[in-house]
């Protein structure tokens, strides 16, 4: 879509600095105020500030986690095959993609879901130029289930599927506003860095992300941006490019 075209939609004239994004959201976006499972607010309360970047042209695929259901890891923890729990944690993801699409869809977005574990009656297999190709047509892709395959996070997938259908950036949505120096819940002198290479994640041991998803983007020179999803209206932020949350880049690109 043409940027006059959205500007006239909006009504503000202002110009996404993004044109497709990849939305890595956590289980914990849906968990909302509920102890366990989906609050169905949260799901709606996410889907309608998608509302306002999708109307204005921008393209966007999510990625979805699992972990307000069940986490791999936690379930190996407790004695269950570590290859059986990730395949369980991936189902959660689907159960949370289900939710989120429907919420999506009842703000009048078209919404498609693609999962990497074929179940065919709930949901489209994983091909990239498909997923492209709904992106193009104007609609929200939902892609859950990891990669298919246990020992990788969703943060990791969030990663490659930003690379195999050429986002712009990845943008991780969390509960804090950005990557601190340390734990702001833990060390009352942490202070937010607005800007750092993808080596300074690694060798910091700042574990906003997984090493192999940080890896990953590095590897593809893919920005990742860190914010906080629980503001209202940060999603529209941050594809208007202003300067919140940390921006994770390549050395010659850290301003």
């Amino acid at each position: 879509m043409e940027v006059a075209a959205i500007a006239e939609r909006t009504g503000d004239g202002r110009r996404p600095v993004f044109g497709r994004v990849i939305l890595k959201l956590g289980g914990e976006a849906l968990l909302g105020t509920a102890g366990y499972g989906i609050d169905y607010g949260a799901a709606r309360h996410i889907a309608e500030q998608l509302t306002h970047i999708v109307e204005r042209g921008v393209q966007v695929a999510i990625v979805v986690g699992g972990g307000n259901i069940v986490r791999g890891t936690e379930a190996a923890q407790h004695g269950i095959d570590r290859v059986t729990a990730d395949y369980m944690g991936m189902l959660a993801t689907v159960i949370n993609a289900l939710a989120l699409r429907d919420a999506i869809e009842q703000f009048g977005i078209d919404c498609r879901l693609q999962s990497a574990i074929a179940m065919q009656q709930v949901a489209e297999p994983f091909i990239p130029r498909r997923a492209i190709r709904h992106l193009e047509k104007g609609r929200l892709v939902i892609l859950a289930a990891g990669t298919g395959n246990p020992f990788f996070t969703t943060d990791t997938t969030a990663a490659l599927r930003a690379v195999e259908i050429g986002a712009d950036v990845l943008l991780k949505a969390t509960k804090v506003d950005g990557i601190y120096s340390a734990d702001p819940n833990k060390v009352t002198t942490a202070t937010r860095l607005p800007n750092l290479t993808y080596l300074d994640v690694l060798n910091r041991g700042l574990a906003i992300m997984d090493s192999t998803a940080v890896t990953l983007c590095m590897d593809n020179r893919m920005p990742i941006i860190v914010f906080d999803l629980f503001t209202q209206g940060n999603i529209e932020r941050v594809i208007l490019g202003e300067q919140i949350g940390t921006r994770v880049d390549a050395e010659g690109d850290v301003e």
